[in-house]
């Protein structure tokens, strides 16, 4: 498949229909995804799979009662069939840019990072895996967990990093309801690209 039709597929999807992803095949393709460029070869991205008979436990820390009780993609979100946790190692690219042959950077401190390259490593092999997983005809959707990270990587017993985001994985029952984020008129793609013209 051409790969500008497949970013062109591409969804989010928020309602999946119950069935296992099998977790192997997740793994697998989670070790593709980690061909995604990483900054110094730092390597500090890391993909934990949550395989389908325990995505009720995840949802259960990844969220609270309230939310699961009123929140209407709640149901179709929690048959996610796997989950995928994104995690990343700021120490790694701090101890490798800190090493002989990038020390002139100035960036073997957390602080003097203008942009952490640990978390675009981390968003770029998550968008590897999001394209591997729309070519294998398969769901997903990004699910941002910014107040239970630390409470989702300690039921995962993951202690290896921080919390990028986690990915639901399935297959869509077409009982999706779209965001309303895409009824927000913005500039096209085109629009959104331009020419360098330097001044002389």
């Amino acid at each position: 498949m051409d790969l500008a039709d497949l970013l062109a597929r591409r969804r989010m999807t928020r309602s999946f229909d119950g069935s296992a992803v099998d977790p192997a095949w997740l793994e697998e393709r989670c070790a593709d995804a980690l061909w995604a460029p990483t900054a110094g070869n730092s390597a500090g991205v890391r993909m934990h799979v949550v395989s389908h008979e325990h995505v009720a436990a995840y949802f259960d820390h990844a969220t609270d009662a309230a939310w699961r009780a009123s929140a209407p993609r709640a149901p179709g979100l929690s048959r996610a069939g796997a989950v995928v946790l994104v995690t990343c190692q700021p120490e790694r690219y701090l101890e490798r840019y800190g090493a002989d042959d990038k020390r002139a950077s100035g960036l073997d401190q957390r602080d003097a990072w203008p942009l952490p390259y640990w978390h675009a490593d981390a968003a770029m092999a998550t968008m590897a895996l999001l394209l591997l997983l729309e070519e294998a005809r398969l769901a997903a959707t990004i699910w941002g967990s910014f107040r239970y990270a630390e409470a989702i990587l300690r039921w995962a017993d993951v202690d290896d990093g921080e919390l990028f985001a986690s990915v639901l994985v399935g297959r869509g029952d077409g009982a999706d309801t779209p965001s309303r984020s895409l009824s927000r008129e913005v500039p096209s793609r085109r629009a959104r690209v331009t020419r360098v013209r330097p001044a002389d």
